[in-house]
């Protein structure tokens, strides 16, 4: 028996060094080195700089240094390791909170929130001719995406996540392909695996590799990696006040565009009040407000509005409408508030509330693991929601 036990052992730990050094296995490598992926792991990775080319600061509100989130919230926060909140209420911070010494300039991957950026940057490419519509084909720029049983895949396919492709979205799977994804260095390639498997512009699928494809179009269509058009075309004119990272499969590679947009609080409240505008900014320079559009103001509103004219499955077996996603952008109705938000699978949260003309943001390690089945929302979501309108109300 101690036999069997002794040679089960060395077995593993043969297994264990084959995958460590087998070249074709540097993702696992990476995977188990540094195991689930974190906030603030953007140094392990070559990044390209998203810069911000006109920096002007928030303007804050009378009395934010008063409101500090409720006591009575801070179980919750400190159960899911928030690290900054911040409102703002008609274009001025209204509250700011740190913890576990993160400050107003300190990074946090975005994660999944980068979706919403790619979104935005393909409404710019459309606006400047270098992508017809968002019913152009993807096979235009990609011909290694072109139809299933006869059905093309679009432009507004990736966007609705309705692309019919095979992609293994698990992030807590060693051997997933998001895993891979993440941890790897060669995204096109894992890209040209990820094959059509069923008709696009059917079901919503939630799946990381269609924003990846999505961004490969954009890279070719505009002639540009996606940092620089970032900095270009959304980060300069919202005037952001520091210079994102955008991280990369390898040196001089591919943005990790599903997920690795590196920046503060302060900066992503400002994507948020860029959609609370409808794609427009009111630039300041000295006294001067001057009222620029960034995103064409008809694509965000088709952006924050539901694909409804797709299904989705839930967990019963069901086929409903597809309510809670446009063009990587979520949506829920919370107490009556037609609330959009972008959203990161470690609880990176921005919430655009209209009838409050408000922003929400949370960043932090960790999120709830149950969903609100209707509305296909994590539970912390209600956590963040009432906090931040607690501190409205004050």
């Amino acid at each position: 028996m101690k036999r069997w036990i002794w040679a089960s052992a060395a077995l593993l730990v043969v297994a264990f060094v084959a995958v460590l050094v087998w070249p074709g296995n540097y993702y696992v490598h990476r995977a188990l080195l540094h195991t689930y992926p974190k906030i603030d792991q953007y140094p392990i990775f070559p990044n390209r700089v998203v810069e911000a080319g006109d920096p002007v600061p928030w303007e804050y509100a009378p009395g934010v240094n008063e409101r500090q989130v409720d006591s009575r919230f801070s179980e919750g926060f400190e159960k899911y390791r928030t690290v900054a909140f911040v409102v703002v209420k008609d274009g001025k911070i209204h509250a700011e909170q740190y913890w576990d010494g993160y400050g107003p300039q300190s990074r946090s991957n975005s994660f999944s929130m980068a979706k919403s950026v790619v979104s935005l940057l393909t409404g710019c490419a459309i606006a400047d001719g270098c992508i017809d519509s968002v019913g152009q084909a993807v096979g235009d720029f990609l011909p290694e995406w072109g139809s299933f049983n006869g059905r093309v895949l679009t432009i507004r396919d990736l966007l609705t996540m309705s692309a019919g492709v095979k992609w293994d979205e698990s992030a807590t799977s060693l051997f997933s392909t998001t895993t891979e994804a993440y941890y790897g260095r060669d995204l096109w390639a894992l890209a040209q695996r990820e094959i059509l498997v069923s008709e696009p512009g059917r079901y919503f699928v939630y799946q990381s590799g269609v924003t990846q494809i999505l961004a490969f179009v954009l890279k070719k269509a505009v002639g540009k990696n996606l940092a620089d058009y970032a900095s270009e075309k959304i980060w300069t004119p919202i005037q952001a006040e520091e210079d994102a990272l955008w991280s990369l499969d390898a040196e001089n590679g591919m943005e990790k565009a599903y997920c690795c947009f590196n920046s503060n609080a302060r900066d992503f409240a400002r994507l948020g009040q860029l959609i609370l505008q409808d794609g427009y900014w009111y630039a300041r320079c000295g006294e001067s407000v001057r009222k620029i559009a960034v995103v064409d103001s008809s694509y965000v509103a088709q952006a924050v509005s539901p694909a409804s004219y797709l299904k989705t499955v839930l967990e019963d077996g069901r086929e409903v409408p597809c309510t809670m996603y446009g063009y990587q952008f979520w949506m829920l109705d919370y107490k009556g508030y037609q609330v959009k938000y972008f959203r990161g699978i470690l609880g990176q949260y921005i919430f655009v509330i209209p009838e409050l003309n408000a922003v929400i943001v949370r960043l932090g390690h960790e999120r709830a693991s149950g969903y609100n089945v209707e509305q296909d929302y994590p539970l912390d979501v209600d956590l963040w929601l009432e906090a931040g309108l607690d501190l409205l109300e004050k």
